[in-house]
């Protein structure tokens, strides 16, 4: 059995990314994540619960998708999703945590925004995400993730034929060097 080779990624600025011409896709992600002081089976601090779907192969990916650079800004095209997808929230360029791309058959630049939200406001998404006007079609349930104590690292992916135009990166509490870079909790805190 053989396996495909994992691609390369390069992390490239915001300003890198819109020069990229046409021939590439942009693909626009959102971590939404809470404080929370509570507790895992009682014991266990979870310090913080992150949004995740359900995708269409059965992983967990952060809510998001492609966006036509033809007719959307960056942020009005994942806004676009987000509100199919969830229901209601809107991301600004303030909240854009960093951008990576993949040369190759599939030319794909991954723009990753994050903002941290109330446990109060986490819980509103989860449940507008359930009557939003995509909610089953391409991706499953919103689900709440404590991260990994050592923090979150995303896997490129290479999105299969007849994937949807959700079909983002998988969450891998740790990984190999050829993931994305971890992203460090005091980064993420900055953008609170």
């Amino acid at each position: 059995m053989s396996t495909a080779a994992v691609p390369e990624l390069k992390q490239i600025s915001r300003v890198e990314a819109m020069r990229l011409g046409p021939g590439w896709s942009h693909s626009c992600h959102a971590m939404l994540y809470a404080a929370n002081p509570g507790q895992l089976f009682g014991r266990i601090p979870m310090r913080f619960s992150v949004l995740m779907q359900m995708r269409f192969d059965g992983l967990l990916g952060f809510p998001g998708g492609f966006v036509d650079r033809r007719f959307w800004s960056l942020e009005d095209g994942l806004n676009r999703v987000l509100g199919l997808g969830l229901g209601c929230l809107r991301l600004t360029e303030a909240d854009y945590l960093s951008s990576h791309l993949t040369e190759g058959p599939h030319r794909v630049v991954a723009h990753l925004y994050a903002r941290q939200l109330t446990l109060e406001q986490l819980h509103a998404v989860e449940i507008s995400a359930v009557h939003s006007r995509d909610h089953g079609l391409e991706v499953g349930a919103a689900a709440r993730a404590p991260p990994p104590a050592r923090g979150l690292a995303l896997a490129p992916w290479k999105a299969p034929m007849g994937a949807g135009p959700r079909a983002g990166p998988a969450v891998h509490p740790e990984g190999p060097s050829r993931r994305l870079p971890q992203l460090p909790e005091q980064r993420l805190c900055e953008h609170g």
